[in-house]
């Protein structure tokens, strides 16, 4: 185990600040699931442990204080490691099974939930349009690693555009003036797109679908938060899968 000095330290305070690809993980199961099933490329791990709770696989570890964990870490409440890496990108798919598109999204807390529900769903990739940065930690977290074991697709509307049309996708926009989710069929594979926030599915990427589904909900209630009501549809889709 190597000694940190101050210097490796404020280098990797300037690297946090300026490279938003890299990744502060400061939990270990997180971090032990990420390793395992090579989804991350390690620089490094610095702990305040004398043993790590995982294997780091040759990665190099760097002994520091408890404080300096918790100021590098993106939580109040870190554990007593904290494993800085990249995520390992990968390659575009055409989708073998349902799958998800997010058509700017910009809570992380919402693209994570809806990446861990698209995994329990069987929904196996997921595309991000525009939306928030699949390296961005509270997503990481909100996805409780799931963004690690999945495939997950990030790229422009106009890159989707002209993929989706190559590869002559299936797709359904959730929408209030759609089809009854709960009475919707479906045959082959679909994808389900689920737009922003506040503005809801573009015209750009409205164009490409052919279906409309909708959560049907008593009066008074205009829509659902979007990670709620992507769930609900995933899990409604491919129900049958269970």
């Amino acid at each position: 185990m190597l000694k940190a000095s101050k210097n490796f330290i404020l280098n990797l305070k300037k690297q946090k600040h300026e490279n938003k690809s890299l990744l502060f993980l400061d939990n270990a199961k997180i971090i032990k699931d990420a390793i395992a099933n090579n989804s991350i490329n390690v620089e490094c791990i610095l702990t305040s442990l004398q043993e790590l709770p995982f294997d780091a696989k040759g990665a190099e570890i760097w002994q520091v204080d408890d404080r300096t964990i918790q100021q590098l870490a993106d939580t109040k409440t870190p554990q007593k490691v904290l494993c800085i890496a990249y995520l390992t990108q990968n390659v575009v798919e055409v989708p073998k099974t349902n799958f998800l598109v997010l058509d700017t999204l910009q809570d992380p807390g919402n693209v994570g939930t809806l990446i861990r529900t698209a995994k329990a769903c069987g929904f196996e990739y997921i595309f991000l349009l525009d939306s928030v940065r699949k390296e961005n930690s509270k997503l990481v977290r909100s996805s409780v690693g799931a963004v690690f074991d999945s495939k997950v697709f990030q790229m422009s509307k106009d890159e989707f555009v002209e993929f989706a049309k190559a590869n002559k996708l299936q797709l359904a926009m959730c929408d209030m003036d759609g089809e009854n989710i709960f009475t919707f069929k479906n045959e082959g594979v679909l994808g389900v797109v689920v737009g922003n926030e506040g503005q809801g599915v573009c015209d750009q990427i409205a164009s490409l679908c052919s279906k409309t589904i909708k959560i049907p909900m008593m009066k008074g209630i205009e829509s659902l938060n979007a990670g709620v009501s992507g769930s609900i549809i995933m899990y409604e889709i491919n129900k049958n899968l269970f």
